[in-house]
């Protein structure tokens, strides 16, 4: 029966990137993983400025960008409250959240995926693809079993790491509660190709009638583009021709350019899922740590699931570097600062749906004021601080019901 120090359940960005980190330091990991290749999920690309940050200190940002991570430099708010040029005046440079970072960072996540598994192997990680986990055992002795090419396999570990996502297999042997929001919107995803017209250093978001988009850029006319749409219309983008509709809603007046993305094309699939914010009061149990989804995930309206896991990673293998004692106690201050941590972007998410994401006249008359108060007075979007550069980065008031009284004003519904 094999001994490692780390057996990590999932080998996404999560997972691969603590066994790449922790394998580097001289630990054992046995990394599993439950696909045999990584697939276009319409998730996980974009990692903002703090998020960057986070890459830089675990050393994997260089490897990043090596295998074409792109940087985006600016962006722009549109709205159908807006003329679209006092828009397009307004360009936010996105070098100003974190130092030495010039702005967000977007990489395919299929790729970005292999690249950290690849690299987990090569730091001296025992990599597993293919993978059924049948059982999971925490506590002081933690141990699990899995069916791999025919197999069956028992192994012990220090420490059972769950980075397997939002169905997670770890949290729920642990007994680790998830508790979730109620879900605000439906949000679809769409890889578009062929958007060589759009500036592939600009990100953009806006809503006009009863959709609101976000556009971000991957390099050599790549653009990865989201919609959020009301609850009750499920199924306005299924049947065959569905991701063609979706592309053709981005036809907008406040934003002309959009039609660069309408003349490109889907390169992906169309994925849609309800928005709502997930979050566990402590990722941790006897003998387990959860990562990434797995720990709880927060609304992708404000897209920082890859900065929220980069950071679980850099604090977890930091915890486990300082001690020989893995135990909940060590784990203790990663709990904490996760909740505060969730805690804020469940705030800020909230915020940026009532604006973005609510439809009608009510709506936009809530945004055209937001824009014009923002104008006088910039706290009005220090959630927006928040998402670029880090919930901590923002004072503890901006995360309270009276500030949100400030940004929503009286006709929040």
């Amino acid at each position: 029966m094999a001994t490692y120090d780390l057996a990590i359940i999932g080998g996404g960005i999560g997972g691969s990137a603590l066994a790449t980190v922790m394998a580097r330091d001289g630990y054992s990991v046995l990394l599993l993983e439950q696909s045999e290749a990584y697939i276009d999920r319409v998730r996980g690309e974009w990692i903002a400025p703090w998020g960057v940050t986070e890459t830089r200190r675990l050393g994997l940002y260089d490897l990043l960008r090596s295998v074409g991570g792109h940087h985006v430099t600016r962006h722009v708010t549109f709205d159908e409250s807006r003329d679209p040029a006092a828009a397009q005046a307004g360009t936010l440079p996105l070098g100003i959240f974190a130092e030495g970072v010039p702005g967000p960072l977007c990489l395919g996540h299929p790729l970005h995926c292999q690249t950290l598994f690849d690299a987990a192997r090569n730091a001296g990680a025992e990599v597993r693809r293919g993978v059924q986990v049948t059982s999971i055992t925490p506590g002081d002795k933690p141990r699990l079993t899995f069916e791999h090419g025919g197999e069956s396999f028992e192994v012990h570990a220090r420490l059972l790491v769950g980075a397997d996502g939002r169905a997670s297999q770890v949290r729920e042997a642990a007994g680790v509660t998830l508790h979730q929001d109620k879900p605000h919107h439906w949000f679809a995803g769409l890889l578009v190709e062929g958007a060589e017209g759009w500036d592939q250093e600009l990100q953009a978001i806006g809503t006009e009638d009863d959709f609101g988009f976000l556009a971000f850029p991957q390099g050599e006319g790549r653009v990865r583009v989201y919609g959020g749409y009301a609850l009750s219309e499920q199924r306005r983008f299924k049947g065959p021709d569905g991701a063609r509709q979706f592309l053709d809603t981005f036809a907008m007046r406040c934003s002309p350019l959009n039609q660069h993305l309408v003349a490109g094309r889907p390169a992906g699939p169309l994925h849609a899922y309800i928005n709502a914010d997930s979050w566990t009061d402590e990722p941790y149990a006897p003998g387990v740590v959860l990562v990434g989804d797995a720990a709880g995930w927060n609304d992708p309206i404000i897209g920082l699931g890859l900065s929220i896991t980069y950071r679980d990673v850099r604090l977890v293998s930091e915890l486990l570097k300082s001690t020989g004692l893995w135990n909940s106690e060590t784990l203790r201050p990663y709990g904490e600062e996760r909740r505060e941590r969730m805690r804020r972007l469940r705030f800020a998410a909230s915020l940026q749906a009532g604006l973005d994401m609510e439809f009608g006249q009510a709506a936009r008359e809530r945004r055209r004021l937001h824009f014009e108060h923002a104008a006088a007075d910039p706290t009005l979007g220090m959630h927006a601080v928040a998402v670029m550069a880090g919930p901590e980065a923002a004072p503890a008031e901006f995360f309270t019901e009276q500030h949100r009284a400030r940004v929503l004003g009286p006709l929040e519904t």
